[in-house]
């Protein structure tokens, strides 16, 4: 195993990794670590009690952060005629249709970070079912992201929109800003998140819901949250 740096050892002693720390608490640690020398993403693991296999315990779901993500997200429009000028005027990276899927294809073209489609181009979109399904980026009604509204579609990817989606593992991780938003920002988007796992439990999951929170920066080590905390927090 290689040796850790100076900072992430720094880092492991000013808190108790043993700990399950409250939610806003774990934020204000988090806040006071050594930085590294690049703005350093923030991500949040939850450990759910649900077992993936089976269809009615996927956890899946999108919503806009608060405060964005800090990120600057490339959007893909799948549109045709008044549907694809309304893209380009909301900000769209790229907007086309049968061109877009050939340079996909034959290409390998992915310069782009969300995909939207009309449900009239998911006929072309599925074919690239393959390319897209395994790098998350096939659009889904229930993200908002086949959708008439493509101008709202656009705009919520460019705000911050992050989609959620629980692992054969039973964890969702996700991305939740940058390490410059500060503490009280990055507990706003946690909190945001952590709502929308909370309401998107299946009714088929049984036991407890949330067995393990952590927050981590790139560099860092990860800061255990004590997941009683968060239910807490959501019903006061």
């Amino acid at each position: 195993m290689a040796t850790r740096g100076k900072r992430y050892r720094t880092s492991l002693e000013r808190f108790d990794r043993a700990r399950l720390y409250p939610l806003s608490e774990a934020f204000g640690l988090l806040a006071d670590l050594p930085g590294a020398k690049f703005d350093e993403s923030v991500d949040v693991a939850v450990n759910l009690g649900v077992d993936p296999k089976h269809a009615d315990q996927m956890v899946r779901g999108a919503l806009v952060l608060p405060h964005g993500t800090g990120r600057s997200v490339r959007v893909l429009v799948f549109a045709r005629g008044e549907k694809e000028r309304e893209a380009r005027e909301a900000g769209a990276d790229h907007v086309g249709a049968e061109d877009l899927a050939k340079k996909i294809q034959d290409e390998g073209w992915l310069e782009f970070d969300r995909v939207v489609a009309t449900p009239d181009m998911m006929g072309v979109v599925g074919r690239l079912g393959k390319v897209l399904g395994p790098r998350g980026l096939m659009p889904n009604p229930k993200l908002g992201t086949v959708t008439m509204d493509v101008a709202r579609a656009v705009s919520e990817s460019k705000a911050g929109k992050v989609e959620y989606r629980v692992d054969k593992t039973g964890i969702v991780h996700a991305s939740i800003g940058k390490r410059s938003f500060g503490k009280d920002k990055l507990l706003a988007n946690a909190t945001a998140l952590l709502d929308a796992i909370l309401r998107a439990k299946p009714a088929a999951a049984k036991g407890t819901y949330l067995k393990k929170i952590a927050v981590s920066t790139t560099m860092g080590p990860g800061i255990r949250i004590d997941p009683a905390s968060v239910t807490a927090e959501r019903t006061a």
